[in-house]
């Protein structure tokens, strides 16, 4: 099967890559910027809150090697999708938790998925992740991609 793609926002995106790039089957990573209405904005801008973008990270797989629902399953675990436009400090919509769905099938997984979570237990708030169809994805600049990784962090921690 060929590779699939998959869009997150999980809050600061840097956190949220490094969690997702620890996902056997996960080819490759990069972060960026979807789901407003400015074109090719940078980290400067989308800290204003004034791009509509979310910070998120795009997330390329091997379907034979790892399942969508499994990818879903590392989303909600790296970050609390109970907030409403922020995680821990970071505040703003930009840090919104968002699902940016490439297909019916993987919009119907996210929503079965928000559902599950929200009747487990696990959460004690309404779940408050937005899934919406993907749009473009603007990377970017090179010195936020792999952030920890290029910084020798192996765990960076909650935010």
């Amino acid at each position: 099967m060929a590779l699939q793609q998959a869009t997150f926002g999980a809050g600061d995106f840097h956190a949220a890559e490094h969690a997702l790039r620890q996902v056997p089957g996960v080819v490759s990573t990069r972060v960026g910027y979807t789901g407003g209405h400015t074109r090719n904005p940078t980290h400067a801008e989308v800290l204003t809150d004034t791009t509509g973008h979310a910070e998120a990270v795009e997330v390329t797989f091997d379907p034979d090697a790892v399942s969508y629902e499994t990818l879903l399953e590392a989303f909600w675990a790296c970050h609390d999708p109970t907030q409403l436009n922020r995680q821990g400090a970071h505040v703003g919509s930009q840090y919104r938790s968002s699902i940016f769905a490439h297909s019916a099938e993987q919009k119907a997984a996210a929503e079965r998925a928000r559902r599950v979570l929200a009747k487990s237990g696990r959460v004690a708030r309404p779940v408050m992740t937005e899934i919406v169809q993907a749009g473009e994805f603007f990377p970017a600049a090179d010195e936020h991609q792999q952030y920890f990784a290029k910084r020798g962090v192996k765990n960076p921690g909650p935010e």
